[in-house]
């Protein structure tokens, strides 16, 4: 028997593991992805995509509203969230059955289960089957975080449930002052619905300009999102069909919906990593990571760790390594996303500092 069934074993069939499995077997190795939910990972199947769906929706209102003034006579609308959903349900079905052929026709295989690590070199499937890997891919991404567990959290739902609503809240608490939180303030306000937003801070969007953050705000209380900061949840009761949320400052409201988007941590439980000698970064929860996105043991590799934006770039290195070839790093001055770290600090944070474009592996 070969000592390596496959020369690249990714776990995770989101966009990094996708990207990963096609570019390796292409190039001519052996590769096998493990992925026990859906493939397309969170931006794909309960991230990105899906939210900008919903906010395309919620826009139509304020269009049907201006129509008038362009002329148009349009008969009373109605809305239908079901239609919408299922409308949604379906792109996103595509949208899988898109990523599942390209890896496909990359020649990787795909195995809708769950892997783990034995050793460092072994993964063991749901199924029973263990699989020796040469190399390995750790791309399981991130997953919502609720933070303390308060009373009443099992009656909350995060990011990825939201997606999935049998009906239109009519009152919803969103916790969050972040821009996951606000985008769903103001998809579910687009929709007529009655949203309250909680965050602990003195402003939203922490991090951000600081005119960007009254900005933004003005501009949601505008719509008639009510903006409560400087406070938390504490309590969330259920009464039948109703919710009541307690808060930190000695106040409650009901609402049909609460929703709890503080933030996300790395989807690393139970996948063995302790097995396979893999350390986790204290600061993050994450997998600890070099600046070429390896792990502690040299042949496993994780390109979220931290969301470091090298993480693209670096995951190449060891895909060509998976590959069998040989290819120096090259580095070009192309800038990727226009973070705010890339121009320098916000006001909030002054510091002059010099303005450096991000560098990024080529090929």
């Amino acid at each position: 028997m070969a000592e390596f069934n496959v020369d690249l074993f990714v776990i995770g069939g989101g966009s990094g593991g996708v990207r990963a499995a096609r570019i390796a077997a292409g190039h001519g190795a052996r590769v096998m992805l493990a992925e026990e939910y859906r493939m397309g990972g969170t931006c794909v199947i309960r991230g990105c995509v899906p939210k900008k769906l919903l906010v395309y929706a919620s826009h139509i209102h304020h269009e049907i509203g201006d129509a008038a003034g362009f002329g148009w006579t349009i008969p009373s609308a109605t809305f239908d969230w079901p239609t919408l959903i299922a409308n949604k349900d379906k792109e996103i079905a595509r949208l899988e059955a898109a990523y599942t052929s390209n890896v496909e026709k990359s020649g990787a295989r795909i195995v809708k289960t769950r892997a783990a690590f034995e050793d460092p070199h072994t993964l063991r499937l749901a199924t029973g089957e263990a699989v020796r890997a040469r190399y390995v891919l750790v791309a399981t991404g991130g997953a919502p975080n609720h933070g303390l567990a308060i009373a009443g959290i099992e009656h909350v739902i995060s990011s990825n449930e939201v997606f999935h609503l049998n009906a239109l809240p009519k009152r919803i608490v969103i916790q969050g002052g972040g821009y996951i939180a606000l985008e769903f303030a103001c998809i579910f306000a687009g929709f007529g619905s009655d949203v309250t937003l909680i965050y602990r801070g003195e402003n939203i969007l922490r991090g951000f300009d600081d005119d960007v953050r009254s900005h933004v705000r003005a501009e949601m209380e505008k719509e008639g999102i009510s903006i409560i900061t400087g406070t938390t949840v504490d309590k969330v009761e259920k009464h039948g069909k109703e919710f009541t949320t307690h808060l930190s400052n000695g106040s409650s409201i009901a609402s049909d919906q609460v929703m709890f988007a503080i933030g996300r941590h790395p989807n690393v439980a139970n996948l063995g990593l302790e097995k396979a000698g893999v350390a986790i970064n204290p600061n993050n929860g994450g997998i600890a990571v070099d600046g070429f996105s390896r792990t502690s043991v040299p042949h496993i590799y994780e390109p979220d760790a931290g969301r470091d934006p090298r993480g693209s770039r670096v995951c190449r290195y060891g895909v060509w390594q998976a590959a069998g070839r040989s290819r120096p790093c090259q580095y070009s001055d192309r800038g990727v996303f226009p973070t705010r770290d890339r121009y320098g600090r916000t006001d909030g944070g002054a510091g002059a500092r010099a303005i450096q474009p991000r560098r990024h592996l080529q090929g």
